[in-house]
Formats: C-alpha cells, sequence, structure tokens
C-alpha cells in the first residue's frame, strides 16, 4: 500500500447514507474511482480524491521511491512484487508464511533475521538449487527429501521407484520452521545437516570463475555426462541463486505478505488473500490468542510501571498535621527540591559537556570528502539532482533493428566479419565497403544478377587462406569418422536433409579439388569462387572447428526436385523434416539459394582462419612499426606547438608594454606644425625645434613599423599553429586506423560495464575522404553488455544491483553478457551523453571519448541517414515473378554498383 508522509494510505469508507441506498434505491448514481474501488456521493468528494492522489507526495512501500502521485506508486509496487513472486521459490512461500503467522516480534528487520537463520539450511520438494560436486556446480532440482531419521542408505534406496516426497510436506522441517522452538533446540532436534536430498541434475551453472583449481574441476565434467543424474546430497553441497533467496529478498518477500495491526505486542498475520492460497491457518489457535493476551498485558503492565515511576506514585489520604510539622515538611521539600534541581543542572552539564566531546571527536574522524571521479556504483543519484534536472534512465537502445540479431550469436559473427574485412583490406586489396551494403550483399538472393561484393571478398578469403596450413579432405575425414562412430556405437545412419554421409562424399570428390590453384580473375568477375570455397572449406573445416559444415556443404551440393517445395522459406533455416535434397547440383547456383545464416557462418569461420595469415601477421608488424613513428612525430609536434604559442605569448606581452608606454605628450603636434607660423622666431630658436620634430617622427615611424612586423609575425606564428593542429588531427584519425588494425577496443564502458563500440575509420576505412567529405562505415554507436568477468563483478557488489539497473537503464534496457543494441538516431546519441555522468571514472573516460570523436560520429550519422533509403526493398530469388523492371532497380542499389579499386589485375 503507497504511503503519504510515512503513513498508509487509508481508503475512503463510504458513507451510511450511501451503503443504505444500496438496498433502498439501488439505481442511485454515484462516482466510482476504479483504481481504488471508493464510492462517492457528490463530484466535489470524488475531485478532491483525486487531487490528492495526483499530488507527488508518496511513495512505494516496496522500493522506497519518492516524489510519486498515488497511482505510480501503486503501479510500482505492483511491479515489484510480481518481480519478487517469480523470483522468490515457489516451495519456500507456504513454509516461511506459516512461520511468520501469529509471530510476537517487534521489529521487521528481527523477524526476517530469524526466518532467514533456520531456512537458509532448509531445503524442500521442487526447489531449484545449486549442488557443487567436486568443486563444479549443476543447476538441480530437489526430487526428493529425506529427513533425518532415514540414515540407513538401504533404507533410503528402498523408497526409490516411490513418486512422491517421503515426508509429507507438514513433516519437513516443522520443528526447525517453528520460530517459537528456540534456535539451540531446534538444532538438537531437527538439524538441518541431518537431512538426504535427492536432486535430479538439469545442467552446468555458467562457469563465471577464471580460478585454475575450478577450471581443471570442470574439464572433468565438461561432457556433461552427470546432467540428468539422481544423485543423493546434502545441505552442506547445496546453495540457492542469491536473486532468489536473500535477506533483502526474504524481507520483501515478509513485507508483501504479512500485515499488522498497530495496538501494542500485536502478531503478524499474513494477508486473508495470501493465506488462502498457501493454506496457512487464518484462525488464531486459542493457545496463541492467550499467549499474544499475556505478552500484550505485560507489555502494558511495563508501560505502566515505567510512567508511574516517572510521575510518582498516587498519593494517599493523610492525616491532619500539626503548624510545626507543616512547616518541617514544607523545608524538607523546599530541600529535596532544591537538591533535585542541582542534581538535574549538573546532569545538564555532563550531558552538554559529553555531547561537545562526541561532537569534537567526530569532527576529527570526519571522512575526507569524495574525490571525483570514483567508482561509478558508488554515485548514486539523490533526489536533489533528480531535481536538477539529471537524467535517470539511459534511453533505450534498439535490438529489433540489429541486422540478424533473431538468432543468438549471428549478429556478432556478422559483425565479426564485416570488421576484420574492412580493418585488413590492405592485405586483403579489398576497398571498403559499409556495413550495410554488406548486409545487403548478404541478403542478395538473385542468381541471374550476380553480386560483385560476395565476389571479391569470398575469392580475395580463397587466396589468403592458400597460405595457411590444412589438412587435404579435412572434412571428408571427419565424416567417415563420424560415421565409423556411430557404427561402433551401433546406432542407425543419421541423413541430413534426407542425404546420407556416403552421398554427400560421394558429391564432394568432384568439386573444388585444385582451389589453391584456381586463377579467380577480376576481368572475369572472379567466376569459379563457389566452387573455390568449397574445395577451401574441404581442406580447412572439419565437424570440430566447424560443426556446421556437413550441413551447409549439403544445401551447397544438392537441390530439392523442385523449387517450389522450399518456395516461401527465403533465409530462413529449413528444418530436417520440412524439406529433403534429392538432386544433386552445383555450388553455383545453389549459393543464393543459402540461408543468410549460412553464409555468415561460412565468412566467420574463413576470417578466423585468415587472421592466422602471412600477410595479415606482415601487416599487422607493419601498423606496429607505423604506431611507434607516429608517436614520437606526435611527440615533435606537440613539443613546437608549445614553443610556437610560446613566442606568441611574448608577442603579445611585447605589444601590451608598448600600448602601456603610449607615445610623446608633443607627437601630434610635431607632425601637425606647420613651418610658417615660426616665421617671426629667430633662426637660432627655430632650426634646435625642428630638428627635434624630426627625431620624434621617425621613432614613430619605426615605432609603427615595429608594430607590423610584429603584428605580420603573429599571423604567420598562427598560422604555424593551424597547420601543426591539422596534423595532430591527421595523426589521431591515422593513429586510430592502425590501431584499430593491431587491436579493436571499445570507446569506454559506462557504470554497469556495458561496452560502447564505434567501428568507424579503423584500418583500410577512412573518416575523411580526399576532398573532405564524410565517410562512414557503420553510422552507429553500438552498445555490449557486460563481460563475463564484468557481470561478475556486478554480481559480488552487496548493494541490490539488479533494482538498481532496472531503474537506471529500464524494463527493457539491460543487456545480458555479450548481448548487443545500437543508437542509430542523433537524439538518441544526445540522450545517452546527458545520462553519463562524469563523476564515476569508466563513465568520465567514455563521455571524453565520445567528445573527442563527436564530430566525426555525428557527421557519419547524418551520412548514413541521408543515405539510406527505407523504401527499397530487396527482391526474393525464391518468388517466381521475378520481372526485369525488379533486376533494373535493384542493380542500381549501392552494393550492387560498388567496385574493388584494390583487387590485382590477376
Amino acid at each position: 500500500m503507497p504511503t503519504c508522509r510515512r503513513k498508509r494510505v487509508v481508503l475512503t469508507e463510504p458513507s451510511p447514507e450511501l451503503v443504505q441506498a444500496l438496498t433502498t434505491d439501488p439505481k442511485r448514481k454515484v462516482f466510482f474511482l476504479e483504481t481504488t474501488g471508493e464510492i462517492f456521493e457528490t463530484y466535489e468528494d470524488y475531485a478532491a480524491r483525486m487531487s490528492f492522489y495526483r499530488l507527488k507526495q508518496f511513495q512505494c512501500e516496496v522500493t522506497g521511491k519518492s516524489g510519486l502521485d498515488y497511482f505510480q506508486a501503486l503501479a510500482s509496487e505492483r511491479h515489484e512484487a510480481r518481480t519478487l513472486h517469480s523470483r522468490f521459490p515457489e516451495a519456500l512461500k507456504a513454509a516461511v508464511l506459516k512461520a511468520v503467522q501469529w509471530q510476537i516480534i517487534g521489529r521487521l528487520d528481527h523477524l526476517v533475521e530469524a526466518v532467514y537463520e533456520r531456512f537458509k539450511d532448509r531445503y524442500f520438494k521442487g526447489e531449484k538449487i545449486i549442488v557443487d560436486l567436486s568443486g563444479v556446480r549443476y543447476l538441480a532440482q530437489v526430487d526428493r527429501v529425506y529427513p533425518p531419521k532415514y540414515t540407513d542408505s538401504k533404507v533410503r534406496d528402498s523408497y526409490k521407484n516411490i513418486p512422491s516426497s517421503i515426508a509429507g510436506p507438514d513433516e519437513l522441517h516443522a520443528i526447525g520452521g517453528d520460530l517459537k522452538i528456540p534456535l539451540e533446540e531446534t538444532l538438537q532436534r531437527d538439524n538441518p545437516e541431518g537431512y538426504f536430498y535427492w536432486c535430479y541434475l538439469l545442467e552446468l551453472e555458467k562457469d563465471k570463475s577464471h580460478e585454475k583449481g575450478k577450471a581443471k574441476a570442470a574439464d572433468i565434467h565438461k561432457d556433461g555426462k552427470l546432467v540428468g543424474s539422481l544423485v543423493e546430497v546434502r545441505c552442506q553441497m547445496m546453495s540457492r541463486d542469491r536473486l532468489s533467496f536473500s535477506k533483502s529478498i526474504l524481507r520483501r518477500f515478509i513485507r508483501d505478505c504479512v500485515d499488522r495491526d498497530p495496538a501494542v505486542a500485536s502478531p503478524w498475520t499474513v494477508k486473508p488473500a495470501i493465506a488462502k492460497r498457501f493454506g496457512v491457518d487464518s484462525q488464531m489457535p486459542e493457545e496463541t490468542r492467550k499467549d499474544v493476551e499475556d505478552v500484550r498485558k505485560g507489555e502494558i503492565d511495563k508501560r505502566k510501571k515505567i510512567w508511574e515511576d516517572k510521575e510518582g506514585p498516587p498519593t494517599k489520604k493523610q492525616k491532619k498535621m500539626t503548624a510545626a510539622q507543616e512547616e518541617k515538611a514544607l523545608k524538607a521539600a523546599a530541600a529535596a527540591e532544591k537538591k533535585e534541581k542541582d542534581a538535574l543542572d549538573k546532569a545538564e552539564k555532563q550531558r552538554l559537556a559529553k555531547e561537545e566531546a562526541e561532537r569534537l571527536a567526530a569532527e576529527k574522524k570526519k571522512k575526507k570528502p569524495v574525490r571525483y571521479p570514483t567508482e561509478d556504483l558508488d554515485i548514486q543519484i539523490t533526489d536533489k539532482d533528480k531535481k536538477a534536472g539529471v537524467k535517470v534512465q539511459r534511453p533505450m537502445a534498439n535490438r529489433a533493428i540489429l541486422p540478424f540479431n533473431d538468432k543468438p550469436g549471428t549478429f556478432e559473427s556478422f559483425l565479426l566479419a564485416w570488421n576484420f574485412l574492412v580493418v585488413y583490406g590492405h592485405p586483403l586489396h579489398l576497398s571498403p565497403f559499409t556495413l550495410d551494403e554488406f548486409e545487403q550483399a548478404l541478403r542478395h538472393s538473385i542468381p541471374d544478377m550476380p553480386c560483385a561484393l560476395l565476389a571479391e571478398v569470398h575469392s580475395t578469403l580463397v587466396y589468403n587462406l592458400r597460405t595457411v596450413p590444412f589438412v587435404r579432405h579435412g572434412a571428408l575425414l571427419s565424416f567417415l569418422k563420424y560415421k565409423d562412430d556411430l557404427y561402433e556405437k551401433q546406432q542407425e545412419e543419421d541423413t541430413c536433409y534426407g542425404v546420407t554421409i556416403d552421398e554427400l562424399t560421394a558429391a564432394m570428390a568432384d568439386v573444388g579439388n585444385n582451389w589453391e590453384r584456381v586463377p579467380l580473375r577480376f576481368s572475369e568477375g572472379r567466376e569459379g569462387w563457389e566452387e573455390a570455397i568449397v574445395g577451401c572449406l574441404k581442406d580447412h573445416a572439419n565437424l570440430t572447428n566447424f560443426p556446421r559444415i556437413r550441413e551447409i556443404f549439403t544445401k551447397l551440393l544438392f537441390a530439392p526436385e523442385s523449387e517450389e517445395d522450399v518456395a516461401g522459406s527465403s533465409s530462413r533455416v529449413p528444418t530436417p523434416t520440412g524439406y529433403t535434397l534429392s538432386v544433386p547440383a552445383s555450388p553455383r547456383d545453389r549459393y543464393y539459394f543459402l540461408p543468410v545464416e549460412d553464409r555468415i557462418a561460412i565468412l566467420s569461420f574463413m576470417c578466423n582462419l585468415a587472421i592466422s595469415s602471412k600477410a595479415i601477421h606482415v601487416h599487422m608488424e607493419s601498423c606496429e612499426e607505423q604506431l611507434t613513428a607516429l608517436r614520437k612525430e606526435k611527440i615533435e609536434v606537440n613539443r613546437q606547438r608549445k614553443q610556437l604559442l610560446e613566442e606568441m605569448n611574448t608577442l603579445l606581452g611585447e605589444a601590451k608594454e608598448e600600448s602601456a608606454s603610449g607615445t610623446p605628450a608633443n607627437g601630434e603636434d610635431v607632425v601637425m606644425q606647420d613651418a610658417s607660423e615660426s616665421s617671426d622666431i629667430s633662426e637660432k630658436t627655430v632650426r634646435p625645434k625642428s630638428l627635434g620634430h624630426s627625431k620624434e617622427r621617425e621613432a614613430a615611424r619605426a615605432k609603427q613599423a615595429s608594430q607590423k612586423q610584429a603584428m605580420a609575425e603573429h599571423r604567420r606564428l598562427d598560422e604555424e599553429v593551424n597547420k601543426i593542429e591539422r596534423r595532430l588531427e591527421g595523426i589521431e584519425r591515422e593513429f586510430r586506423k592502425l590501431l584499430g588494425a593491431v587491436r579493436v577496443k571499445p570507446l569506454g564502458r559506462d557504470r554497469f560495464y556495458n561496452r560502447i563500440w564505434w567501428f568507424d575509420g579503423m584500418g583500410s576505412a577512412s573518416l575523411v575522404g580526399n576532398g573532405g567529405n564524410t565517410l562512414y562505415g557503420t553510422g552507429r554507436i553500438f552498445i555490449q553488455g557486460p563481460s563475463e568477468f564484468d557481470q561478475e563483478i556486478l554480481d559480488r557488489r552487496e548493494e541490490d544491483i539488479e533494482v538498481r539497473r532496472l531503474e537506471e537503464e529500464g524494463d527493457g534496457g539491460i543487456l545480458k553478457p555479450n548481448e548487443w543494441a545500437v543508437y542509430s538516431e542523433l537524439e538518441e546519441l544526445d540522450e545517452f551523453i546527458a545520462w553519463l555522468n562524469p563523476k564515476g571514472h569508466r563513465e568520465l573516460a567514455l563521455k571524453n571519448a565520445l567528445t573527442k570523436w563527436w564530430p566525426h560520429i555525428t557527421a557519419g550519422m547524418k551520412k548514413r541517414i541521408a543515405d539510406s533509403n527505407p523504401g527499397t526493398k530487396i527482391p526474393d530469388a525464391r518468388r517466381s515473378s521475378r520481372t526485369k523492371a525488379a533486376a533494373a532497380d535493384i542493380s542500381r542499389e549501392s552494393y550492387m554498383v560498388w567496385t574493388n579499386r584494390k583487387a590485382n589485375s590477376t
């Protein structure tokens, strides 16, 4: 229930008149608030209540978020409740709720602590857990639970075929889950370490460790032979996922499911609807009621005694005293009052002195102020920041528009292949092309219109892989070995799209045998490249390093009896039962019917092999040498720039000094004076004065000439500095190109370790053309989820990092390890920059990197948006109607008019 000023909002009850009208006037019109179920007699009452609910003064009781209106707080609570109940173990809910029912524990934290200690080592049937077997962790499910009385393994084995748990749910952990029994007594009577659990191993837990010992243990069970087995374990080998059972999760679950009256010593009670669902008794037993009343009476008596001690005992009726006795009593009372006042003054002074000492000690021990930048996750967005306009949630990056992102790993392989081909364009003799052009080329499926980009890419990889060692007929040997393994295991030979291994090897025999010598000439459109890649894969691939090779070979070497069998399947991978391939065919005819994911798999495999070729290694060494030379040049250019700036500052300083000194007072008179005006002066007087004016005019002319020379020198130095700065920009761009050929690194990481990528301007690609025009490769900013190592760092954080990620990344914005998304619009990128907090180490470095390349990033995005034409559609080769007009349209697409200007003439 949402709270307002730390108090729960009490819903308005209908007036007695309205309740009475339910029977007397059932058609009476009222105002109904559907969200809360409240009924109002007048519109004024309804509007006043709505105005109250719309105030931004409510707080979500579950998350603690404030500054919400009532409906927002209610929606937040419901969302958190759904998330909580989906995570909390279902098998544990009933046991926990039965344990907390009717408990008289003052603070919720104490109740949570008590429940956690009781159930952290106790497990129930059907619960999903983690089992540690010799250092290897498995995800498992509890199938049977044996209480400590079943200590004999033979007794437990005798119940192996019984489908249900040995003990009923009420019998399991009945003593250990009873909070009325002290913890020490439960350990003696119902020790959790005495329970035996039979668990089904579901799968290996995803390995997040890099320790050598764990890696070796994982290798022992790598084959997964234990998966699916029924094993017997005890609680020392079992654990729960921290995201499903922890003190914080348990606290939220209990707070959502229980309630308590504000009266003294009121017990915690499970909400009626929840109690009914989980079979918790809602009728308080008489014994429990008596205990509650005793505790309440004791608490009231205790408070009454404290109050009486504070106020003093009630005065009793006394006998009438004499005058002397009254005077003596008054003096005694005055003395006692004075003594009490002195004692209070002394205590107050001691208290003030103690507080002052504590204040001074606290100031001495006061922590040093946080120095920014600091660890990003230690920076919390406060309410003050929100009021100041700090962006809380990161803009949603788009996953839907990423090409080939419908299947895990396909987009990443596609991006890897494009980056390799563009970065190493010089040793591969391949001109750059954009990511969009590469995508359209891979989707090209018109056999009658060959795509030059596909031909050049595959041909250059074939040429490159001729220098990489290979095993002749490696794929054929792996197929035969697979067939022999099936024979030894006495299993029937399986087929792939209806083609057996013998039929496939027979079809492979005469295709691409001389791939390492066949001339794929540029002038002939690289004719024969389809057969060449089959031959290349025959010698380089096998079922171990390329598991899909058999399926791909089958699609390249066989065709269906009629194309109608596969019409409309587009680029999807047909299922083995969908249709069969029975007619031998040529790779040249079948490549354009190959699904896109198979084309990407071929290119990805070939690129991974080509990275070890001699040409690529030589190019990388050359880039390293050029990087070293660029570093030295950058140091020298920066030194020259610094020297020129110092000279410019010196010239400016001298000019300021001269302007401050000024010209002589009679300078203007010297220039403007006429000789005729002094005709009446004697010759002796005129000659010395004229001589002095002449010298002053010469000095003024000399000074003016000096100033002009200084200004000209300043302009020359400024031009030199501009040239040097342009050279530094060129060095930075060249440095990025060379560094991209050695290692590709992200621009940076955000607070949650998401990696930000920008792939433009690396390797053979440039950011600026010869005429200064903008060039781009992707024209987008990609965001990738944290690595497994970084995810492990996030998981080790003490705070509930998942709640924070949900708030600051959004429900659909959280990326799992190695998931990808993209920012393709300038508005999205501006919002992302505004979301970054420069107080953190990672986001400060990322923001600086984005600022450094901002002109090129935004120019590339604008150029890509201008070049894109979303109305253009690529015709499908499998459609029966293929017109010449469509072919003419497709021939003008950028990926079809692309030309390899770096190709060898051969």
